[in-house]
C-alpha cells in the first residue's frame, strides 16, 4: 500500500533531494519535497506524512529544530536525521529528541531504503495500536445471519461476491435484518479483513458530536476539545468504515464524507491539516435512498458514490423456515420450547425483524419455568395473531364439534380442576395443556370456578 503513504523530504542541497524523492517515487510513495525547515512546518500545517526525511544544516531552521518542534506538537510522524557531517553528540542529541534514525551523507540507497520502511513500519505499527483501542469496545457481533431459506441463501451469495473487492456497498432494510452483520461479513472476505473495522451510526448522534466522531478534532476547536482526537476514519485507514443510518447524516457532512470518498482527502475540525485515508465505506439505511434523493435531502453524488453496489436483506416474514433455526439459536442448547409456542413465532409477522425476536426469547425465558419456553411466556400480540391464524384456518377447514362432545370436554375440564382444588396451574399439568390453552377452555365452556355445575 505504498502509495497511500506520504514522505516528506526536506534538504536544501537540490541535486540530493531530488535524488531521494525519485528514488522513493519510483518505490510507489508519494513524496513532497521542500528545501528548508519553515516550508517542511508550512507543509505539516497542511498535510499529514507518514515519515519526514530532513538534512541537519540548512537555513531558517535546521533539522535539529525542526524535530524538536515537530516532536513539540506531538506530530504523527517519523523523523530519519540526515547529515554530511554527523558527530556522535549530534547524532545522540537527534535521538534523544525522538528521531527514528541517523544516517549519514552520502550512504547507500539500499540502507537508506531500509531506514525508510522501518521508520514506515513503526508508524503503521502505532497507527494499528491505536485503532485496536479505538475500536475494542465498538465491535459488531461475532455472529453471521443464520437460517437457510432462499431470501438469505441470496444475500450470501451477493456477500460472496462482493466481499473481496474494494467498492462501497449500500446495505438497505427494515430495521432488524441485520444490516451490522452483514457488513462485518463484507469486511471478513476482503483484503482488509486483518485490518480494523470501525462502525458509527448517524441517528445515535448529534451533528457536531457526528462530525467530531468521523473526521476528529483538534486540542481547543470547540468547548470540551481538552485534546486531540483522531476521527473515525483516521481509525480505520487501510481497513473498512461501516456508516450505519447514512441516511440521517446532515447535509453539511455528505460534502465532506463526499470528498474523503473521491480521494481519500480530510482534515480535523479545527485543523488545516490534510491528512489522507485509504478507507472502504460500507453503508447502511432503512430509508429509500432514491426518495431521500429526490426530495433533496440526499446529495446524489454522494448516493451514486456509496451506492455502487446494493445488498437489499429481506424481512424476517420473507425468510420462509428460518425460524426455528433462529429460535434454537437464540434460546440456546439447555432450552426447549413447546411446540405451540414455535407455530405462534412461525405465524406472527415480525414488524421488528430478527431484533424483536430476540428480545422476545430473552423476555420469554424470564418468564419461563424449567428451561421449556410454553405459550403462555411469549407477548399476547404475538399470541392473538397466532389464534387468529389458526382459527381461520380451522374454520376454513374443519366442522365444528357436536354439542354432545363439548359437553364431555367441559366435564372433564370442570373434574380435573375440581381434582386440583382450583389451581390452574396444576390443572393445565394435568390436562396436558398450557395455561393459556386451559384459559381458552375455561372461557369457551363459560367455567368461572371448579364449584360450578
Amino acid at each position: 500500500m505504498a502509495e497511500s503513504i506520504e514522505l516528506l523530504v526536506v534538504d536544501d542541497d537540490d541535486e540530493f533531494r531530488e535524488t531521494m524523492v525519485a528514488r522513493l517515487r519510483r518505490r510507489g510513495f508519494r513524496v513532497r519535497d521542500v528545501a528548508d525547515g519553515l516550508a517542511a512546518l508550512a507543509e505539516l500545517e497542511r498535510r499529514q506524512f507518514a515519515a519526514v526525511i530532513t538534512d541537519l544544516m540548512m537555513p531558517n531552521l535546521s533539522g535539529l529544530e525542526l524535530l524538536e518542534k515537530l516532536k513539540g506538537a506531538d506530530a504523527e510522524c517519523e523523523v530519519i536525521m540526515l547529515t554530511g557531517g554527523a558527530t556522535v553528540e549530534t547524532a545522540v542529541k537527534a535521538m534523544k529528541l525522538g528521531a527514528f534514525d541517523y544516517l549519514t551523507k552520502p550512504c547507500s540507497m539500499t540502507e537508506f531504503d531500509a531506514v525508510v520502511d522501518k521508520a514506515i513500519d513503526r508508524r503503521r505499527l502505532a497507527q494499528e495500536n491505536a485503532q485496536l483501542k479505538a475500536v475494542l469496545n465498538r465491535s459488531l457481533p461475532q455472529a453471521e445471519m443464520i437460517g437457510h431459506s432462499p431470501a438469505l441463501k441470496e444475500v450470501w451469495r451477493l456477500i460472496e461476491r462482493a466481499g473481496p473487492t474494494d467498492k462501497a456497498i449500500l446495505i438497505q432494510g427494515e430495521s432488524g435484518t441485520g444490516k451490522e452483520l452483514v457488513a462485518r461479513a463484507l469486511h471478513r472476505r476482503s483484503s482488509r479483513a486483518a485490518q480494523p473495522l470501525v462502525t458509527i451510526n448517524c441517528a445515535a448522534l448529534t451533528e457536531t458530536l457526528l462530525e467530531s466522531e468521523l473526521f476528529g478534532h483538534e486540542k481547543g476547536s470547540f468547548t470540551g476539545a481538552v485534546a486531540a482526537k483522531p476521527g473515525f476514519f483516521e481509525m480505520a485507514d487501510h481497513g473498512t468504515l461501516f456508516i450505519d443510518e447514512i441516511g440521517e447524516m446532515p447535509g453539511s457532512l455528505q460534502a465532506k464524507l463526499l470528498r474523503v470518498l473521491e480521494d481519500g482527502s480530510m482534515r480535523r475540525i479545527g485543523s488545516i491539516k490534510e491528512r489522507h485515508v485509504d478507507v472502504r465505506l460500507l453503508a447502511a439505511t432503512n430509508r429509500n435512498m432514491a426518495e431521500e434523493v429526490k426530495a433533496g435531502r440526499f446529495r446524489e453524488d454522494l448516493f451514486y458514490r456509496i451506492n455502487v453496489l446494493a445488498l437489499n436483506l429481506p424481512t424476517l416474514r420473507e425468510r420462509a423456515g428460518d425460524i426455528p433455526l433462529l429460535v434454537q439459536h437464540f434460546l440456546g442448547s439447555e432450552w426447549k420450547i413447546e411446540p405451540e409456542a414455535l407455530t405462534a413465532l412461525e405465524r406472527y409477522r415480525w414488524p421488528g425483524n430478527v431484533r424483536q425476536l430476540i428480545n422476545t426469547l430473552e423476555r420469554a425465558k424470564i418468564l419461563a419455568d424449567d428451561h421449556m419456553v410454553l405459550l403462555d411466556d411469549l407477548p399476547q400480540d404475538i399470541v392473538r395473531e397466532a389464534e387468529a391464524t389458526a382459527e381461520g384456518g380451522q374454520a376454513a377447514s374443519e366442522a365444528p364439534i357436536s354439542d354432545e362432545l363439548a359437553a364431555l370436554q367441559r366435564s372433564h375440564v370442570l373434574e380435573v380442576l375440581k381434582r386440583e382444588r382450583g389451581n390452574k396451574a396444576r390443572a393445565a399439568r394435568a390436562l396436558g395443556v398450557n395455561r393459556r390453552s386451559l384459559y381458552r377452555m375455561l372461557e369457551r365452556y363459560g367455567i368461572q370456578s371448579a364449584n360450578q355445575p
